[in-house]
Order: C-alpha cells, then structure tokens, then sequence
C-alpha cells in the first residue's frame, strides 16, 4: 500500500510560494534562465536521431524544431495544469529524455522502422504510459536504488559513444577511406582503355576523421565548461555546457569551420505542423520497447515530483503524482503527432529553483511560453543545427558522462555490506546493458523483428536488473520505495 496520503485539499488552494504570480518582467527573466539551462540537453536528442537517421540539415532543424515546440507545450501543461487530470503544478521544464536515444537508434537502424516506425512507437508508448500513470507509484517496489542507478549509468556509458563519435567526426567506419590515388589511377586506365588496376582499393587514414585541429576544438569546449562549472555561481554554472558550446562554434566560425547561411535562408516563422514525415506506422515491438523506457522515465519523474515537492514546501499526493505522470504519457503522444520524442521532466531546472529560491510555478509557465515561441523561428532550429560536431563531442562528454556519474551516485549508496547479491545484480545488468555496445552483431541470428529492443543497451539493463532484483531481494515494502525514490532523485535526460 502507498504511504497514508495527506489530507485532501483542493488542488487551486490558497496562494502559495508555488501559486505565486510575479511580475512580468522578472516572470521573463526567469523564465529565459530555465530556457538556457535546459536548452543544450534539449536539443542533443534530435541532432543525435536527425543524424542517425541521416536526415538532411533542413530535416534536422524540423525535428529540433518540433522538439522545442513541444517541450514548451507540454511544460505549459505540467506547470500550469489541465483540467483535473493533467499538471502536477510545481515548477517543472519538460524535454525529452535521453534515455529513449538508444532504441531510437535501433529503430533508426532497422530498414523496416525508420522514421515513421520510431513516431509510431513513441505515440503507442504514450497511450500505454498514460493508461498505467495511476498505477506506476504502485511499481516502484519494483525499482529500487540497484535497479535504476544500473540502468541510469548504463544509459549515460551508452550516450558516451555518441559523444565520443561527435568529437572525432563520426563512428569508427569512417577512420579509413578508400585511397584517391588508386581512384585516380582507375580513371586514368579507363581513359587511355588500358587495363584496370587489381582492387580492392587501398584503404588509408581518413584525414577528417578525428582531425588534431577538431580536436582541440572539442577540448577547447571542454576547458570552457569546466572554468565555467569551477568559477560560475548560481545561473552561470547551470549553463555551463550552453556556454561552452557558444564559445566552442564562436572558435569554429572564426576558423572558418561553420557556416551560418543556412541560418539566413531559413524562413522567419513556421508553424509546426503534425506528421512532417508521414503517417507514422506501428510495430507492437517497437512500441512495448519504447513502454519500458517510458517506466523508467516515469519512475524517476515520481522521485523528481516527491523531491521537488519537499523543495518548495508542498506536500505531493498521489494524485498529484498520477497527473504529473499523465503529462509523461500526453507529452509523449504530442511529441510522435508533432515529429519529436518521449518527454519527461528535466531535473537540471529542479537544482535552478534551489539557487534562484524562486518557487513559483508560473515561472515555468513563462519559459514554457518561450519555448513554443522559439519553435517557431526556424532560424533558431537551424542555428543549432549548424553547430558543428566535433563542437557537440566536447559537450557531450560532460553532458552524457554526468548522466552516467548520477547513475554511479545512486549506485554508491546501495548497501553491498550487509546484501552481497546486489554486487551480482550491478553486475549483470551493466554487463548485458554493454552487449550492443561491444558486440553490436550478437544477436545477428535471433529474430529480427526484437531487433529494436536486442539492441537497446538500456532495455536490457533495466530487464536483467528488475528480474534480478526480484530473484535475489525480493520486492521492497512500499515505504521503503518511496523513500528511495525520494532520496535518489536524478535525471536520465
């Protein structure tokens, strides 16, 4: 049973610190802060899809800006509330989720998926995930601390390869290249009808592939955030990574590395429109795939919500928590109609409301406003999207690796002493989260429509760590799973 709720109260009870209305100007200011704090994790997903899927740039500025589109509606909707069902009505930003990157990837791998097989996956999840909001606070015996911080530091080692191949300009295929000499040489025989030269080509050393001057771009992005995380106070080391990636394509501009014509060709405003790529299509693996992932994205937003709610001195029931969870699952199925991804709330702008002391949440209403406007200037969309990789490599390395340390934080303080299976738990389940990431062709002979969930790093870590959590501890009272939840709350986003 869940712990004794407290004593029911309206949920538009009298003005709060929360409820606070501030004036305009200071509601705008602080509103662009939760803006800037969220912005470069909320643009990671779509460039790192939008290039698996290997969209053109003006398909990927679409996705991103779909995506800012709807982290502002769906914040608008958590923050503010709709009807009785919908909004937890706490200072909460919305975006999407890192840990849907993994399968997507999979999906996007998947000739028989693709783009619309991912939004049709990502709407079915939404369907399931608000249909199960009331009951998922009744699961979280099922996740305790050794089960979600395996899964989180397995998300954030997976994310590293991608941040990995940004700095370096691409995967680990594209480091050799077929030599233009030999190229030339074929051309020439054919020119002169002589005999052609015995192939395969020579394969040489891609110079563009992990370039020493791209290099020390990315590390120059990286030195930036550090100063700025090391020396920054309050809001400025919250945009560390932003401000790193601004100074980092600043580099890359004045080195002729970047070009912004894109960005000036790019309409003005745009709408953003349902189904840009299609109708989506549905595959009933895909979309159960994308329903674990949404479990454990709802699982922490309920630690994030108990937490946040001590934060700002309001007490959290549990039909707070089901309609906070409902915009989990109505903020995933508006992002599969609008061209984008699963949504959750960021825990990055909980940590802005404990600097700031602001608590109100018509703050986040405002930068909800904000953001929805961005989504429709394309020029924003498209300047993202023209920041060079090896620029993102440097952020992602911070961005990605701090999901993993969240994940060995929750982890450091399971308790191995007394309890020496969860060793055996942390174990397996990181190890068969590693299986697509060291063996990508292990399971080239199982059948290939599991391949979306065979290929997610994090689906399988989450899998072997719930069932082996259940066969060596058992379930945890749900006191106990509360408080955890409360006490560990972090972010795979």
């Amino acid at each position: 049973m869940p712990p004794a709720a407290a004593p029911a109260v309206d949920i538009d009870a009298s003005p709060s610190a929360v409820d606070e209305r501030l004036p305009a100007g200071k509601l705008v200011t602080l509103g662009l802060q939760h803006v800037l704090v969220m912005y470069a994790g909320a643009i990671a997903v779509p460039l790192i899809v939008g290039r698996a899927l290997k969209l053109p740039p003006e398909q990927v500025a679409a996705l991103i800006s779909a995506d800012l589109f709807c982290c502002g509606l769906v914040t608008i909707i958590q923050s503010l509330g709709l009807g009785r069902l919908f909004g937890i009505r706490l200072p909460v930003m919305m975006g999407v989720t890192f840990a849907s990157v993994s399968p997507m990837l999979a999906m996007a791998n998947d000739p028989t998926l693709g783009v619309t097989g991912i939004f049709g996956a990502v709407i079915g999840a939404g369907v399931i995930s608000l249909l199960l909001a009331p009951f998922v606070s009744r699961i979280l015996r099922l996740f305790p601390p050794v089960v979600t911080g395996s899964v989180i530091a397995v998300i954030g080692i997976s994310l590293m390869r991608v941040g990995v191949n940004w700095a370096v300009g691409g995967p680990p295929n594209m480091a050799k290249i077929p030599d233009p000499a030999f190229a030339a040489t074929v051309e020439a025989a054919k020119a002169a009808g002589a005999a052609l030269p015995a192939g395969p080509a020579p394969m040489i050393a891609n110079p563009a592939y992990a370039a020493l001057d791209n290099l020390g771009i990315a590390l120059f992005v990286l030195v930036v955030i550090l100063l700025m995380a090391k020396y920054g106070r309050g809001f400025l080391a919250n945009i560390a990574v932003l401000s790193g990636i601004v100074a980092g394509t600043v580099l890359a501009y004045a080195l002729g590395k970047v070009s912004f014509a894109k960005v000036a060709a790019a309409k003005t405003f745009a709408l953003v429109t349902p189904f840009q790529f299609g109708l989506p299509t549905f595959d009933v693996v895909a979309i159960l795939t994308m329903t674990m992932v949404m479990l454990v994205v709802m699982i922490e937003s309920t630690g994030m919500f108990l937490a946040l709610g001590e934060m700002v001195g309001k007490p959290i029931r549990q039909d707070d928590i089901s309609r906070g969870l409902r915009v989990d699952g109505l903020g995933t199925i508006i992002g599969g109609i609008f061209n984008t991804f699963p949504y959750t709330s960021f825990s990055q702008n909980v940590g802005l409301v404990g600097v700031t002391g602001v608590k109100s949440r018509w703050v986040c209403v405002a930068a909800g406003v904000i953001l929805v406007v961005m989504g429709v200037l394309p020029k924003i969309a498209q300047a993202a999207e023209a920041v060079p990789q090896f620029v993102l490599g440097g952020a992602g390395l911070v961005m990605f690796g701090m999901v993993a340390a969240t994940g060995i934080r929750i982890l450091s303080g399971v308790d191995y002493k007394h309890n020496r299976y969860n060793q055996f738990i942390v174990a397996l389940s990181i190890g068969f989260g590693m299986l697509p990431l060291v063996a990508e062709q292990y399971a080239q002979h199982m059948p290939k429509s599991l391949s979306s969930l065979l290929h997610s790093g994090i689906l399988l870590a989450a899998i072997s760590a719930v069932l082996l959590n259940l066969f060596f501890n058992g379930l945890a009272s749900s006191e106990e799973a509360h408080a955890a939840a409360r006490d560990n709350t972090h972010g795979s986003e």
